[in-house]
């Protein structure tokens, strides 16, 4: 949660905006649902092509993960140039456009489990550098995925947010259809 207000020798103070509440500013509910495709990308500002161009980046679709995610208008990329895969779990970034330094804009990170889409580790896409955006993401242990958060303020540059939420989440194998659920998060300022 944000303050809104700061007391300073017992006198109320006015204090920054807090900015809009986030999804991580909630109590952790699901949003992924069992047996979805992967969601249609937003609409991008630049065309696919003119981006992957400008950004030099490598087209990726050599899994059935990777293939989803472009057959839904995402620009699939690896979270901080790493595959992240164990057993058959893969995720995969996804992106509709980067900003002027190649950062991703209008992205999420897709599970996918035995090449079948079972969730995004965001309700909503990100940008980079504002908050809620994602940083690392771990599969941690079988079924276990760990993803961290940047949280900013008002007040905080984009270089520096002021802390940090790691999400846990688990893969519920338990259907006919595998399903992220987030399950726990940590502030850490």
């Amino acid at each position: 949660m944000r303050r809104t207000d700061v007391v300073a020798a017992g006198i109320p103070q006015q204090a920054t905006p807090a900015p809009p509440t986030s999804w991580l500013d909630r109590p952790l509910s699901s949003w992924n649902q069992p047996g979805r495709p992967v969601p249609k990308a937003p609409r991008a500002e630049q065309a696919r092509a003119d981006t992957m161009q400008r950004c030099q980046l490598k087209a990726l679709g050599s899994t059935s993960g990777e293939r989803a995610l472009v057959d839904a208008g995402w620009i699939p990329y690896y979270n901080f140039d790493q595959q992240i895969l164990r057993d058959d779990v893969e995720i995969i970034a996804g992106m509709t456009g980067a900003d002027g330094m190649c950062r991703p804009s209008g992205y999420n990170l897709f599970v996918f489990v035995g090449g079948v889409f079972a969730g995004s580790l965001s309700p909503a896409p990100m940008t980079s550098r504002l908050d809620s955006s994602s940083g690392a993401v771990r599969i941690t242990a079988r079924d276990t995925i760990t993803a961290d958060f940047a949280r900013y303020t008002g007040t905080d540059p984009l270089c520096c947010p002021s802390s940090h939420a790691t999400v846990r989440y688990k893969i519920d194998r338990s259907g006919p259809f595998a399903i992220v659920v987030p399950s726990e998060m940590r502030v850490r300022q």
